[in-house]
């Protein structure tokens, strides 16, 4: 289980308090397909929530656990039926997506040839 300071998981539940929940976990519980879902959402967005459909806490907080320790990520809150949980995303996947800053102008591959038309 990855651990975080008190400060980011503040700054992160700031964050994840505008997200939608993108994986549920239903009556089947925490199955082996679930995990592999929450680990592609995690491997994508970082920060993610799931929604529980189950009114036990003590269950809630058994997932909360076995997600976290399964997976390499941090638990961020629990609050209700919903879970926060984040993990880092590999340097691999940035590096690989080379980003231009807002302010630098797109450039066309032609050059402009300036000059006086006839």
């Amino acid at each position: 289980m990855l651990d975080i300071t008190s400060e980011q998981r503040r700054a992160m539940r700031a964050k994840a308090h505008a997200l939608n929940p993108v994986v549920t976990i239903s009556q089947n519980g925490l199955t082996e397909s679930v995990l592999k879902e929450i680990s592609v959402s995690l491997e994508s967005h970082e920060l993610i929530k799931i929604r529980v459909f189950n009114d036990d806490r003590a269950v809630r907080e058994q997932f909360l656990a076995t997600i976290c320790e399964q997976l390499a990520a941090a638990p961020v809150q629990h609050i209700g039926k919903l879970l926060v949980i984040w993990r880092p995303g590999t340097e691999t996947k940035n590096a690989a997506k080379p980003q231009r800053s807002r302010s630098e102008p797109h450039r066309s591959k032609r050059s402009f040839q300036g000059g006086t038309r006839a």
